[in-house]
């Protein structure tokens, strides 16, 4: 998979931040690296455009996903990354699934939605639009409907990323349980080997990854010259420990907080966030 490796780190997909300038994530916690898998669309601008469409056209339920899946064949036939990428996914179902058993193709609102519908046009599957309010519709053939019963269909789910799966424990299993499909199979672009794959196996959904994120992607990156020694070397000691790593940042950097907090908007409700872990860490630790 050394090739959409490269194209994430082409597209600026997996980005890794300069010594001393950690990322802020939405728990609050700091690293060095960020992951946006759907610029594999094209990169940021493309993705960001279609980012803007869905969000314009989801609110019409059963009219969306026709205009989803024409924007994505459209971007298919004139864009050589996402292409790759969908051709690498495609391969990887057809040597891994029986095809045959798959009835239905799912992806979840929204960042799925950039691999489902080209990855079930391929396939020539009916798709399964999920929002996030565990609300369905089938898309197949050009028309969207909704369907309460699809009689224990096996549904193959498409996500951009895993991270702890939450979201399928939360939102994507539930729904299709809901129209009374079984969803066996889990394919994404990306694992951040942060317990989802676990959690997937204990919903009986067997999950396929085409990306693992451990020491060997970056080692790699830094000999094709994508990030340097000293972004090499932030990565390694924050996937050998991540609590770690934001202790001696904030030793090294006494001033990151209180600067985050002035920035204002969502980086200083990242840095609250960060602070009050800090406070009940710091309470736990003096309760002992």
């Amino acid at each position: 998979m050394q090739e959409l490796v490269n194209y994430l780190f082409e597209t600026k997909a997996i980005r890794v931040c300069p010594k001393g300038k950690p990322f802020w994530y939405t728990s609050g916690k700091i690293g060095p690296y960020y992951i946006n898998t759907h610029f594999l669309f094209g990169g940021e601008k493309a993705a960001n455009v279609f980012l803007e469409e869905i969000d314009r056209l989801k609110v019409n339920k059963t009219a969306c996903s026709e205009e989803f899946h024409r924007i994505v064949k459209e971007n298919y036939s004139k864009d050589p990354v996402y292409k790759g990428t969908i051709d690498i996914m495609v391969e990887y179902i057809r040597q891994n699934i029986n095809v045959e058993d798959i009835d239905y193709i799912s992806g979840g609102e929204r960042r799925d939605w950039f691999f489902s519908f080209m990855i079930a046009d391929i396939l020539a599957k009916p798709h399964i639009t999920l929002f996030k309010d565990a609300s369905s519709v089938i898309y197949e053939n050009g028309a969207s409907f909704e369907k309460e019963n699809i009689e224990k269909a096996s549904v193959l789910h498409i996500a951009d990323l895993i991270t702890s799966a939450s979201s399928y424990e939360r939102a994507w299993v539930p729904a299709i349980e809901k129209i009374n499909g079984v969803m066996k199979w889990s394919l994404v672009v990306v694992d951040r080997l942060q317990g989802g794959g676990e959690l997937l196996e204990k919903l009986n959904v067997n999950s396929h990854a085409l990306v693992f994120i451990d020491k060997s992607v970056f080692r790699k990156a830094f000999e094709k010259g994508y990030i340097d020694a000293d972004q090499l070397d932030l990565v390694l000691k924050y996937i050998d420990d991540p609590e770690g790593f934001i202790d001696s940042f904030l030793k090294e950097n006494p001033d990151f907080i209180s600067e985050s907090l002035k920035e204002g908007g969502k980086t200083a409700e990242r840095a609250k966030l960060l602070l009050k872990s800090l406070e009940e860490k710091k309470q736990k630790e003096e309760g002992q």
